[in-house]
């Protein structure tokens, strides 16, 4: 595990996903049998390495990835560098031959990422990048409703992400400095628009173009040590998505924005049947024949509770941690190769997306995507 003291490798990562398989006694495989998980960490600083293995019992850790790499022991590599370290560890664990679990971005260009997936095929090592949102309760209640042909015709789905990130001078940021460097990797784009690409393509179709604009907001911020720095990377991004089958999807991106919402991130998806408004967690909907007759009249206050219109979608479900869940698909997947849609070509559609929408606001246009094969 590279990067597992970082904040998404230790919280999500080991914590909440890892060590709560090691707990549970393994991943179960189809048999019935459980096979047990046992963690390396890997990361530049000794001293937080064995801070971490102390606190959480894991025998093993080390600052030598080569070293690492080279031992037949270790079967899988799972990588949680910043983006701009990520394609050379990655190479290096091709060419070991270790089945490899990445978080994405994979690379900083499509171009690296296209490069990662053909490797990966040449080289006949299992893969998978991370597409957590997809296993959140909220977007799990929306499969459902898809699979049950409750919208009708999907029409159009509105999402809305992001809250304030403090720009570290009377409070600390609550995101690292990097991000807001794009000589760093940082930028909005960059790290949402993957997460866009997967919920769109697997939940609605695949994206077939975007027209984006993205925008720097807040100009200097202070970074970890107090210093103030410029914000050279996209803070907020506002973009079009056109779908295959003629689905228009409007997402907003923004790290500079106040939270007036349920949740973090809402989605709002319309069909000629009915309608739902889905978070991290909640789900609400609103059929057709339950749906409200609004008139518009400026002149008249609207006396009408529109929020009591929806009906909650009742869990019926006990939905585990999202990270948690893929990893045990993961590990299935290179234990007795069960199925595995989200591979590192996956995640290069991902990238293509970021970069076309990065070209689409600086050139001010809409930009057709290609099709992404090896």
């Amino acid at each position: 595990m590279n990067g597992a003291s970082g904040r998404m490798g230790y919280r999500q990562h080991l914590l909440r996903s890892i060590l709560a398989i090691r707990d549970q006694g393994g991943v179960l495989l189809s048999d019935g049998s459980r096979v047990q998980v046992k963690p390396l960490l890997v990361g530049r600083s000794e001293a937080k390495l064995a801070e971490l293995a102390t606190r959480h019992d894991i025998a093993d850790y080390t600052t030598d990835l080569d070293a690492a790499l080279d031992d037949d022991k270790w079967q899988i590599y799972a990588d949680f560098l910043v983006t701009k370290a990520r394609v050379p560890a990655l190479k290096k664990a091709i060419a070991a031959g270790k089945a490899i679990y990445t978080e994405k971005p994979t690379a900083e260009s499509f171009a690296d990422a296209l490069e990662l997936a053909q490797l990966a095929n040449a080289a006949g090592i299992k893969n998978g990048v991370v597409h957590d949102k997809l296993y959140l309760p909220g977007l799990r209640k929306l499969k459902r409703l898809i699979d049950s042909g409750f919208f009708g015709s999907i029409l159009s789905v509105r999402g809305e992400f992001g809250y304030w990130v403090f720009e570290g001078d009377w409070q600390p940021a609550q995101r690292p400095s990097w991000n807001y460097r794009s000589e760093d990797g940082g930028g909005i784009i960059i790290d949402m628009f993957p997460h866009w690409n997967y919920v769109l393509e697997n939940l609605f179709g695949t994206v077939k173009s975007v027209y984006a604009h993205a925008t720097t907001e807040i100009a200097e911020r202070i970074d970890e040590n107090g210093d103030r720095y410029t914000a050279t990377a996209d803070d907020a991004a506002y973009a079009v998505f056109e779908l295959d089958g003629g689905i228009t999807a409007q997402l907003n991106s923004s790290w500079t924005t106040r939270v007036n919402r349920d949740e973090l991130v809402e989605f709002q998806v319309d069909g000629t049947h009915g309608s739902a408004v889905v978070g991290l967690f909640g789900c609400k909907i609103q059929p057709r024949n339950a749906t409200p007759k609004p008139v518009w009249n400026p002149d008249i206050p609207d006396a009408h509770d529109y929020d009591d219109d929806w009906i909650e979608v009742p869990s019926n479900d006990e939905f585990e941690n999202g990270f948690k869940v893929q990893w045990e698909e993961f590990l299935r997947h290179v234990l007795e190769d069960a199925p595995n849609e989200f591979d590192f070509l996956s995640g290069a559609r991902g990238v293509l997306l970021a970069e076309e929408g990065l070209k689409s606001s600086a050139e001010g246009r809409r930009i057709t995507l290609p099709t992404v094969s090896l």
